[in-house]
Protein backbone atom coordinates (compact mmCIF):
# COMPACT_ATOMS: atom_id res chain seq x y z
CA UNK A 1 0.00 0.00 0.00
CA UNK A 2 2.63 1.99 0.78
CA UNK A 3 4.36 1.61 -2.16
CA UNK A 4 1.16 2.45 -4.57
CA UNK A 5 1.02 5.83 -2.65
CA UNK A 6 4.83 6.24 -3.40
CA UNK A 7 4.80 6.13 -7.24
CA UNK A 8 1.33 7.86 -7.00
CA UNK A 9 3.10 10.68 -5.40
CA UNK A 10 5.95 10.76 -8.02
CA UNK A 11 4.04 10.25 -11.08
CA UNK A 12 4.69 13.07 -13.61
CA UNK A 13 1.80 13.28 -16.94
CA UNK A 14 1.80 13.81 -20.19
CA UNK A 15 -1.29 14.91 -21.04
CA UNK A 16 -1.84 14.01 -24.91
CA UNK A 17 -4.71 14.85 -26.98
CA UNK A 18 -5.42 13.66 -30.39
CA UNK A 19 -8.28 14.40 -33.00
CA UNK A 20 -8.38 13.04 -36.89
CA UNK A 21 -10.46 14.55 -39.23
CA UNK A 22 -11.45 11.00 -41.06
CA UNK A 23 -15.19 9.31 -40.91
CA UNK A 24 -13.73 6.57 -38.75
CA UNK A 25 -12.92 8.88 -35.62
CA UNK A 26 -15.54 11.97 -35.98
CA UNK A 27 -17.54 10.66 -32.93
CA UNK A 28 -14.71 11.38 -30.96
CA UNK A 29 -14.22 14.53 -28.67
CA UNK A 30 -12.45 17.89 -30.26
CA UNK A 31 -8.97 18.23 -28.94
CA UNK A 32 -9.86 21.10 -26.83
CA UNK A 33 -13.02 18.96 -24.99
CA UNK A 34 -10.49 16.14 -24.03
CA UNK A 35 -7.99 18.79 -22.84
CA UNK A 36 -10.72 20.21 -20.72
CA UNK A 37 -12.19 16.69 -19.49
CA UNK A 38 -8.68 15.62 -18.52
CA UNK A 39 -7.94 18.82 -16.47
CA UNK A 40 -10.51 18.60 -14.87
CA UNK A 41 -9.74 14.98 -14.00
CA UNK A 42 -6.41 15.69 -12.56
CA UNK A 43 -7.24 19.08 -10.70
CA UNK A 44 -9.56 16.02 -8.68
CA UNK A 45 -6.99 13.80 -8.24
CA UNK A 46 -4.44 16.10 -7.57
CA UNK A 47 -2.54 15.40 -10.36
CA UNK A 48 0.97 16.61 -11.55
CA UNK A 49 1.33 17.50 -15.45
CA UNK A 50 4.37 18.73 -16.92
CA UNK A 51 4.14 19.04 -20.20
CA UNK A 52 0.67 19.00 -22.76
CA UNK A 53 1.18 17.57 -26.44
CA UNK A 54 -2.03 17.81 -29.20
CA UNK A 55 -1.77 16.89 -32.70
CA UNK A 56 -4.70 16.12 -35.46
CA UNK A 57 -3.06 13.06 -37.05
CA UNK A 58 -4.89 9.39 -37.92
CA UNK A 59 -3.26 7.00 -35.72
CA UNK A 60 -4.14 4.25 -38.60
CA UNK A 61 -0.18 4.18 -39.53
CA UNK A 62 2.93 3.52 -37.32
CA UNK A 63 5.24 5.80 -36.56
CA UNK A 64 3.31 8.43 -38.55
CA UNK A 65 2.44 11.16 -35.96
CA UNK A 66 5.36 13.77 -35.11
CA UNK A 67 3.73 14.89 -31.63
CA UNK A 68 3.35 11.16 -30.59
CA UNK A 69 7.28 10.22 -31.48
CA UNK A 70 7.65 13.09 -29.22
CA UNK A 71 5.63 11.63 -26.61
CA UNK A 72 7.24 8.76 -26.64
CA UNK A 73 10.59 10.73 -26.89
CA UNK A 74 9.71 12.62 -23.69
CA UNK A 75 9.31 9.73 -21.59
CA UNK A 76 12.26 8.23 -22.86
CA UNK A 77 14.08 11.06 -21.45
CA UNK A 78 12.60 10.98 -18.14
CA UNK A 79 10.86 14.24 -18.28
CA UNK A 80 7.62 12.47 -17.34
CA UNK A 81 6.83 8.69 -16.54
CA UNK A 82 2.92 8.61 -16.75
CA UNK A 83 0.17 9.49 -19.64
CA UNK A 84 -3.13 11.13 -19.47
CA UNK A 85 -5.33 11.13 -21.88
CA UNK A 86 -8.87 10.62 -22.50
CA UNK A 87 -9.14 6.68 -23.95
CA UNK A 88 -6.58 4.04 -25.22
CA UNK A 89 -7.05 5.05 -28.68
CA UNK A 90 -6.38 8.16 -28.57
CA UNK A 91 -2.15 6.38 -28.43
CA UNK A 92 -2.50 3.84 -30.80
CA UNK A 93 -4.78 2.34 -33.22
CA UNK A 94 -2.19 0.08 -35.27
CA UNK A 95 0.04 -2.89 -33.62
CA UNK A 96 3.04 -0.71 -34.30
CA UNK A 97 2.47 1.79 -31.70
CA UNK A 98 0.82 0.05 -29.48
CA UNK A 99 4.05 -2.03 -28.99
CA UNK A 100 5.94 0.92 -28.89
CA UNK A 101 4.39 1.62 -25.55
CA UNK A 102 3.56 -1.83 -23.89
CA UNK A 103 7.56 -1.33 -24.09
CA UNK A 104 8.08 1.51 -22.05
CA UNK A 105 5.73 0.02 -19.60
CA UNK A 106 7.93 -3.22 -19.43
CA UNK A 107 11.33 -1.27 -19.45
CA UNK A 108 9.84 0.77 -16.20
CA UNK A 109 10.06 4.21 -17.99
CA UNK A 110 6.42 4.16 -18.56
CA UNK A 111 4.59 4.11 -15.24
CA UNK A 112 0.61 4.76 -15.51
CA UNK A 113 -1.67 5.18 -18.55
CA UNK A 114 -4.55 6.86 -17.04
CA UNK A 115 -7.43 7.49 -18.96
CA UNK A 116 -11.04 9.10 -18.18
CA UNK A 117 -12.15 5.86 -16.75
CA UNK A 118 -9.32 3.21 -16.63
CA UNK A 119 -5.84 3.32 -15.21
CA UNK A 120 -2.88 0.60 -16.65
CA UNK A 121 -0.21 -0.16 -15.08
CA UNK A 122 3.14 -2.61 -15.58
CA UNK A 123 0.69 -5.30 -14.49
CA UNK A 124 -0.27 -8.09 -16.89
CA UNK A 125 -3.69 -7.96 -16.63
CA UNK A 126 -3.91 -4.67 -16.92
CA UNK A 127 -1.32 -4.14 -19.76
CA UNK A 128 -3.18 -7.16 -21.51
CA UNK A 129 -7.08 -4.86 -21.22
CA UNK A 130 -4.87 -2.21 -22.77
CA UNK A 131 -3.55 -4.48 -25.45
CA UNK A 132 -6.73 -5.72 -26.25
CA UNK A 133 -8.87 -2.18 -26.47
CA UNK A 134 -6.02 -0.80 -28.90
CA UNK A 135 -6.04 -3.98 -31.01
CA UNK A 136 -9.95 -3.51 -31.02
CA UNK A 137 -10.12 -0.04 -32.25
CA UNK A 138 -7.50 -1.38 -35.32
CA UNK A 139 -10.04 -4.42 -35.52
CA UNK A 140 -12.88 -1.33 -36.26
CA UNK A 141 -10.46 0.02 -38.43
CA UNK A 142 -9.61 -2.45 -40.57
CA UNK A 143 -13.20 -3.71 -41.13
CA UNK A 144 -14.50 -0.25 -41.67
CA UNK A 145 -11.69 -0.01 -44.17
CA UNK A 146 -13.04 -3.39 -46.19
CA UNK A 147 -16.99 -2.09 -45.58
CA UNK A 148 -16.17 0.86 -47.19
CA UNK A 149 -14.45 -1.11 -50.18
CA UNK A 150 -16.88 -3.06 -50.79
CA UNK A 151 -19.49 -1.12 -51.17
CA UNK A 152 -17.65 0.82 -53.71
CA UNK A 153 -16.82 -1.66 -55.74
CA UNK A 154 -21.16 -2.76 -55.46
CA UNK A 155 -21.52 0.75 -56.58
CA UNK A 156 -19.00 0.31 -59.54
CA UNK A 157 -20.73 -2.71 -60.20
CA UNK A 158 -24.25 -0.98 -60.92
CA UNK A 159 -22.48 1.09 -62.76
CA UNK A 160 -21.86 4.10 -60.89
CA UNK A 161 -19.07 5.73 -60.55
CA UNK A 162 -17.85 7.24 -57.38
CA UNK A 163 -17.26 10.66 -56.65
CA UNK A 164 -18.12 13.69 -58.43
CA UNK A 165 -19.72 13.76 -61.72
CA UNK A 166 -17.87 14.63 -64.88
CA UNK A 167 -19.09 17.93 -66.52
CA UNK A 168 -22.23 17.83 -68.81
CA UNK A 169 -23.69 15.70 -66.48
CA UNK A 170 -25.60 16.22 -63.11
CA UNK A 171 -25.97 14.14 -59.94
CA UNK A 172 -29.91 14.20 -58.99
CA UNK A 173 -30.51 13.29 -55.44
CA UNK A 174 -33.11 10.91 -54.40
CA UNK A 175 -36.27 12.29 -52.93
CA UNK A 176 -35.26 10.31 -49.63
CA UNK A 177 -32.36 9.23 -48.28
CA UNK A 178 -33.83 5.51 -49.06
CA UNK A 179 -33.93 6.81 -53.09
CA UNK A 180 -30.63 6.24 -54.65
CA UNK A 181 -29.58 9.05 -56.68
CA UNK A 182 -28.82 9.22 -60.70
CA UNK A 183 -26.89 10.75 -63.01
CA UNK A 184 -28.52 12.60 -65.95
CA UNK A 185 -26.94 14.25 -68.93
CA UNK A 186 -26.77 17.87 -68.28
CA UNK A 187 -29.09 20.04 -70.88
CA UNK A 188 -26.66 22.64 -71.02
CA UNK A 189 -23.11 21.59 -71.26
CA UNK A 190 -24.05 17.96 -72.39
CA UNK A 191 -25.04 18.67 -76.01
CA UNK A 192 -21.93 21.49 -75.92
CA UNK A 193 -19.57 18.39 -74.69
CA UNK A 194 -20.65 15.61 -77.62
CA UNK A 195 -20.05 19.23 -80.14
CA UNK A 196 -16.56 19.16 -78.62
CA UNK A 197 -15.82 15.41 -79.62
CA UNK A 198 -17.67 15.42 -83.31
CA UNK A 199 -15.13 19.12 -83.86
CA UNK A 200 -12.47 16.26 -83.68
CA UNK A 201 -13.39 12.92 -84.98
CA UNK A 202 -15.11 14.46 -88.40
CA UNK A 203 -13.37 18.34 -88.66
CA UNK A 204 -10.42 16.99 -87.49
CA UNK A 205 -10.00 20.10 -84.80
CA UNK A 206 -7.08 20.39 -82.59
CA UNK A 207 -7.65 20.64 -79.01
CA UNK A 208 -6.82 23.92 -79.10
CA UNK A 209 -9.47 25.12 -81.76
CA UNK A 210 -11.80 22.91 -79.57
CA UNK A 211 -11.35 25.65 -76.44
CA UNK A 212 -11.13 28.58 -78.83
CA UNK A 213 -15.13 27.82 -79.75
CA UNK A 214 -16.21 26.62 -76.95
CA UNK A 215 -15.00 30.24 -75.63
CA UNK A 216 -17.01 31.36 -78.51
CA UNK A 217 -20.19 29.46 -77.13
CA UNK A 218 -19.77 30.97 -73.87
CA UNK A 219 -19.34 27.16 -71.74
CA UNK A 220 -18.32 27.21 -68.40
CA UNK A 221 -17.81 25.06 -65.62
CA UNK A 222 -20.60 24.28 -63.22
CA UNK A 223 -18.78 26.68 -60.80
CA UNK A 224 -19.49 29.19 -63.73
CA UNK A 225 -15.48 29.54 -64.56
CA UNK A 226 -14.54 29.81 -68.38
CA UNK A 227 -13.24 26.53 -69.59
CA UNK A 228 -9.23 26.22 -69.44
CA UNK A 229 -7.61 24.44 -72.32
CA UNK A 230 -5.90 21.28 -69.71
CA UNK A 231 -9.98 20.85 -68.72
CA UNK A 232 -10.51 20.27 -72.93
CA UNK A 233 -8.16 18.00 -73.01
CA UNK A 234 -8.95 16.00 -69.98
CA UNK A 235 -12.60 15.77 -71.27
CA UNK A 236 -11.67 14.29 -74.86
CA UNK A 237 -9.78 11.46 -73.12
CA UNK A 238 -12.21 10.59 -70.43
CA UNK A 239 -14.42 7.38 -71.59
CA UNK A 240 -16.85 7.72 -69.05
CA UNK A 241 -18.53 9.79 -72.25
CA UNK A 242 -19.00 6.80 -74.28
CA UNK A 243 -19.66 4.38 -71.21
CA UNK A 244 -17.04 3.01 -69.59
CA UNK A 245 -14.68 4.08 -66.02
CA UNK A 246 -11.89 2.77 -64.27
CA UNK A 247 -12.10 2.63 -60.57
CA UNK A 248 -9.69 3.37 -58.94
CA UNK A 249 -8.20 5.24 -61.19
CA UNK A 250 -4.97 3.49 -62.19
CA UNK A 251 -6.03 -0.17 -60.93
CA UNK A 252 -7.00 -1.88 -64.52
CA UNK A 253 -10.81 -2.49 -63.52
CA UNK A 254 -12.94 -0.99 -65.80
CA UNK A 255 -17.41 -1.11 -65.14
CA UNK A 256 -19.74 -0.57 -67.40
CA UNK A 257 -21.84 3.05 -66.68
CA UNK A 258 -25.58 2.75 -66.17
CA UNK A 259 -25.64 6.49 -67.28
CA UNK A 260 -26.61 7.93 -70.47
CA UNK A 261 -23.64 8.48 -72.97
CA UNK A 262 -22.99 11.39 -75.40
CA UNK A 263 -21.16 9.15 -77.60
CA UNK A 264 -20.02 5.71 -78.99
CA UNK A 265 -16.85 4.04 -78.30
CA UNK A 266 -16.28 4.38 -82.05
CA UNK A 267 -15.97 8.35 -81.76
CA UNK A 268 -13.92 8.19 -78.87
CA UNK A 269 -11.23 5.81 -80.51
CA UNK A 270 -10.90 8.17 -83.36
CA UNK A 271 -10.75 11.66 -81.26
CA UNK A 272 -8.08 9.46 -79.16
CA UNK A 273 -6.08 8.40 -82.23
CA UNK A 274 -6.47 11.91 -83.61
CA UNK A 275 -5.22 13.51 -80.09
CA UNK A 276 -1.87 11.22 -79.80
CA UNK A 277 0.68 13.54 -81.73
CA UNK A 278 3.98 13.96 -81.14
CA UNK A 279 6.80 16.95 -82.29
CA UNK A 280 8.80 14.32 -83.64
CA UNK A 281 6.27 12.22 -85.27
CA UNK A 282 5.27 12.02 -89.27
CA UNK A 283 4.65 15.17 -90.85
CA UNK A 284 1.39 15.19 -92.05
CA UNK A 285 0.30 17.30 -96.14
CA UNK A 286 -0.18 20.75 -95.16
CA UNK A 287 -0.99 23.94 -97.15
CA UNK A 288 1.98 25.88 -98.45
CA UNK A 289 1.35 28.54 -95.76
CA UNK A 290 5.10 30.20 -95.97
CA UNK A 291 4.06 31.28 -99.89
CA UNK A 292 3.73 34.24 -98.55
CA UNK A 293 5.95 34.50 -95.38
CA UNK A 294 9.78 35.24 -97.09
CA UNK A 295 11.55 36.62 -99.90
CA UNK A 296 14.08 35.72 -101.98
CA UNK A 297 17.28 36.83 -100.66
CA UNK A 298 19.33 36.85 -103.52
CA UNK A 299 16.53 38.38 -106.23
CA UNK A 300 14.13 39.89 -103.29
CA UNK A 301 11.10 37.71 -105.44
CA UNK A 302 8.22 36.13 -103.78
CA UNK A 303 8.57 32.32 -102.21
CA UNK A 304 6.17 28.97 -103.74
CA UNK A 305 5.66 26.12 -102.61
CA UNK A 306 4.89 23.08 -104.43
CA UNK A 307 4.45 19.36 -103.28
CA UNK A 308 6.51 16.19 -105.25
CA UNK A 309 5.55 12.46 -104.93
CA UNK A 310 8.79 9.85 -104.98
CA UNK A 311 8.64 7.13 -106.89
CA UNK A 312 7.60 5.06 -103.44
CA UNK A 313 4.52 7.13 -103.13
CA UNK A 314 6.11 9.53 -100.42
CA UNK A 315 4.97 13.32 -100.62
CA UNK A 316 7.58 16.36 -99.83
CA UNK A 317 6.61 20.00 -99.79
CA UNK A 318 9.39 22.32 -101.14
CA UNK A 319 9.91 26.01 -101.57
CA UNK A 320 11.62 28.14 -104.06
CA UNK A 321 12.18 31.68 -105.47
CA UNK A 322 9.18 31.69 -107.93
CA UNK A 323 11.67 34.14 -110.22
CA UNK A 324 8.61 37.03 -109.87
CA UNK A 325 10.95 39.81 -109.24
CA UNK A 326 12.23 39.74 -112.89
CA UNK A 327 15.17 38.28 -112.26
CA UNK A 328 14.94 34.68 -114.31
CA UNK A 329 17.91 33.54 -113.74
CA UNK A 330 17.85 33.24 -109.80
CA UNK A 331 20.14 30.21 -108.64
CA UNK A 332 18.51 29.81 -105.45
CA UNK A 333 17.50 26.09 -104.88
CA UNK A 334 14.39 24.63 -103.87
CA UNK A 335 14.59 23.86 -99.79
CA UNK A 336 12.51 21.48 -98.46
CA UNK A 337 9.52 22.29 -95.86
CA UNK A 338 11.54 20.73 -92.79
CA UNK A 339 14.44 22.48 -93.42
CA UNK A 340 12.49 25.68 -93.53
CA UNK A 341 10.89 24.58 -90.21
CA UNK A 342 14.37 23.71 -88.29
CA UNK A 343 15.88 26.88 -89.82
CA UNK A 344 12.60 28.94 -88.06
CA UNK A 345 13.25 26.74 -84.64
CA UNK A 346 17.13 28.10 -84.73
CA UNK A 347 15.96 31.47 -85.05
CA UNK A 348 13.77 31.12 -82.48
CA UNK A 349 15.76 29.61 -79.85
CA UNK A 350 18.43 32.46 -80.63
CA UNK A 351 16.19 35.51 -80.93
CA UNK A 352 14.14 34.59 -77.51
CA UNK A 353 17.91 35.56 -75.36
CA UNK A 354 17.36 39.20 -76.41
CA UNK A 355 13.74 39.06 -76.70
CA UNK A 356 12.17 38.57 -73.46
CA UNK A 357 7.92 38.94 -74.97
CA UNK A 358 8.80 35.57 -77.02
CA UNK A 359 11.24 34.03 -74.61
CA UNK A 360 7.83 34.13 -72.23
CA UNK A 361 5.58 33.57 -74.96
CA UNK A 362 7.47 30.05 -75.87
CA UNK A 363 8.77 28.83 -72.52
CA UNK A 364 4.73 29.30 -71.19
CA UNK A 365 3.71 27.23 -74.16
CA UNK A 366 6.36 24.80 -74.07
CA UNK A 367 5.47 24.25 -69.92
CA UNK A 368 1.75 24.08 -71.05
CA UNK A 369 2.18 21.66 -74.23
CA UNK A 370 4.81 19.00 -72.02
CA UNK A 371 1.68 19.38 -68.98
CA UNK A 372 -1.20 18.19 -71.87
CA UNK A 373 1.93 15.56 -73.18
CA UNK A 374 1.32 14.03 -69.34
CA UNK A 375 -1.96 14.20 -69.29
CA UNK A 376 -2.60 12.74 -72.14
CA UNK A 377 0.38 9.94 -72.16
CA UNK A 378 1.21 9.75 -68.43
CA UNK A 379 4.09 10.63 -66.38
CA UNK A 380 6.19 8.71 -68.57
CA UNK A 381 5.91 11.02 -71.38
CA UNK A 382 9.12 12.64 -72.71
CA UNK A 383 9.40 16.63 -72.29
CA UNK A 384 9.69 18.63 -75.40
CA UNK A 385 12.02 21.26 -75.97
CA UNK A 386 11.77 24.74 -76.82
CA UNK A 387 13.06 24.07 -80.69
CA UNK A 388 10.69 21.10 -80.71
CA UNK A 389 7.56 23.04 -79.59
CA UNK A 390 8.23 25.39 -82.46
CA UNK A 391 8.99 22.89 -85.32
CA UNK A 392 5.84 20.82 -83.85
CA UNK A 393 3.46 24.71 -84.32
CA UNK A 394 4.84 25.31 -87.55
CA UNK A 395 4.34 22.00 -89.13
CA UNK A 396 1.10 20.55 -87.24
CA UNK A 397 -0.63 23.94 -86.35
CA UNK A 398 -3.00 25.74 -88.24
CA UNK A 399 -2.75 28.84 -89.72
CA UNK A 400 -3.21 31.52 -86.63
CA UNK A 401 -0.82 29.35 -84.21
CA UNK A 402 2.04 29.52 -86.89
CA UNK A 403 1.49 33.67 -87.35
CA UNK A 404 1.69 34.31 -83.77
CA UNK A 405 5.03 32.51 -83.80
CA UNK A 406 6.43 34.43 -86.98
CA UNK A 407 4.90 38.23 -85.43
CA UNK A 408 7.06 37.45 -82.74
CA UNK A 409 10.32 38.24 -84.70
CA UNK A 410 10.97 41.50 -85.46
CA UNK A 411 13.86 40.48 -87.80
CA UNK A 412 13.14 40.40 -92.02
CA UNK A 413 13.50 36.54 -93.39
CA UNK A 414 14.15 35.52 -95.99
CA UNK A 415 15.39 32.27 -97.78
CA UNK A 416 18.76 31.85 -99.08
CA UNK A 417 21.82 29.51 -99.17
CA UNK A 418 19.34 26.43 -98.63
CA UNK A 419 17.93 28.14 -95.36
CA UNK A 420 15.73 30.62 -93.54
CA UNK A 421 18.28 33.56 -92.37
CA UNK A 422 17.89 37.04 -91.07
CA UNK A 423 18.21 39.99 -94.18
CA UNK A 424 21.17 41.75 -93.84
CA UNK A 425 20.69 45.36 -93.71
CA UNK A 426 23.11 47.35 -96.05
CA UNK A 427 24.56 50.27 -94.10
Amino acid sequence: MEENTTNTETLKYCLYARKSSEADERQALSIDSQISEMLKLAKNEDMEIVETLKESKSAKSSGQRTVYNQLLTGIREQRFNAILTWAPDRLSRNAGDLGSIVDLMDQKMLVQIRTHGQTFTDNPNEKFLLMILCSQAKLENDNRAKNVKRGLRRKCKMGTRPGCVPLGYELIRGKTFRDPSTIEVDPIRGPLIQKMFLWVSEDGLSGRQVWEYMKEEGFKTKNGKIVTLSMIFRILADPFYYGSFEYPKGSGEWYEGSHETLIDKETYDIVRSKMKVSPKGKWGRKDFFFNKIFKCGSCCSGISGQEKVNRHGKRYIYYGCNRFGGKNTCKEKYVREETIIESLANICVTAQEENSRLELKLRTEVERFNDMQKMMSGENAKPITTKDYVQYVLKNGNGSEKSKIIKELSEKLVLQGGEIAIEEVMT
